[in-house]
Order: C-alpha cells, then sequence, then structure tokens
C-alpha cells in the first residue's frame, strides 16, 4: 500500500489569518504554489486558502466601486475556509485520491499526530500517475515479443 506520506509535499508555507490578501497573492506567485494552510502563532492548523479565494477578491475588484475590496486590506480570516478536511499522513494514497475525486478538492493538508506535516495536491497525483505511466511503458519495452 502506498501511503500519503510518500508523496506528500513537507516544506509547507504557511501564512497567518492576519495576513492580507496581497501577502498571499506575493506568496503564490514568489513561490508557485496554489494552496496556502492558515495557521495560529502554535502551527495549529486553522484554515486554507486556495488561488481560487484569492482570484474571487481580485475579481470582486472588477465590481462597481463601491463593492471594491483592496487586497491589502482584506485578511485571510475573512476569506479561508474554515473547516478544512484532512487527511493522516499514513492514509492509503488510493482512497485519498478518490476522496480528492469525489469532492473536488485540489489538496489535503496532511496531519501527523494532530500536527499539520504537509500538503497533497491533485498535481501530485498526476506525478505519480506519469512515474507509473513511464514504468508501464518500460516494462512493455522490456517484454519479448
Amino acid at each position: 500500500m502506498i501511503t500519503v506520506d510518500e508523496i506528500m509535499t513537507t516544506e509547507i508555507f504557511t501564512l497567518p489569518a492576519t495576513a492580507t490578501v496581497a501577502d498571499a497573492i506575493r506568496a503564490m506567485a514568489g513561490r508557485s504554489i496554489r494552496h496556502i494552510p492558515i495557521v495560529d502563532s502554535e502551527g495549529n492548523l486553522e484554515g486554507l486558502v486556495t488561488r481560487h479565494d484569492v482570484m474571487d477578491v481580485l475579481d470582486s475588484t472588477l465590481l462597481a466601486e463601491a463593492a471594491q475590496r483592496d487586497p491589502a486590506t482584506v485578511t485571510l480570516a475573512e476569506i479561508m475556509t474554515r473547516d478544512v478536511l484532512t487527511v493522516d499522513a499514513g492514509a492509503n494514497l488510493r482512497r485519498a485520491a478518490l476522496f480528492l475525486e469525489e469532492h473536488e478538492f485540489s489538496c489535503l493538508p496532511v496531519m501527523k499526530e494532530g500536527r499539520l506535516s504537509g500538503i497533497v495536491t491533485d498535481a501530485d497525483l498526476v506525478a505519480v500517475a506519469i512515474n507509473l505511466l513511464e514504468q508501464l511503458e518500460i516494462s512493455k519495452q522490456a517484454e519479448p515479443e
């Protein structure tokens, strides 16, 4: 059985809920990431902000002037998903992938002993699929005809 911790990203960039959408934009652009776990001062997971959440704020600036929101003044607490579904580091990877697909999520924060230890994304799963397809192609080429 392949587990989530075998493919998850462990170098996670996090922000506090008090950070702004502008902070998230800079982090996402500078680090080429699409998901930011939101943590409290003790590192406990409080929420999640995705590129879609950020884009929703930016799209609102296209509305009437009265509805415009400055990304530098909108906090992540205002836009983050609070009840974040997570996965255990030792969970079955196939089940986690099916869960992502079923719920149309693009990521799952990974928990180990109640602490955020990584994140698994749809891009991670695509990388696994590519690797498996390459291995299959190599094994088929090695078969005698």
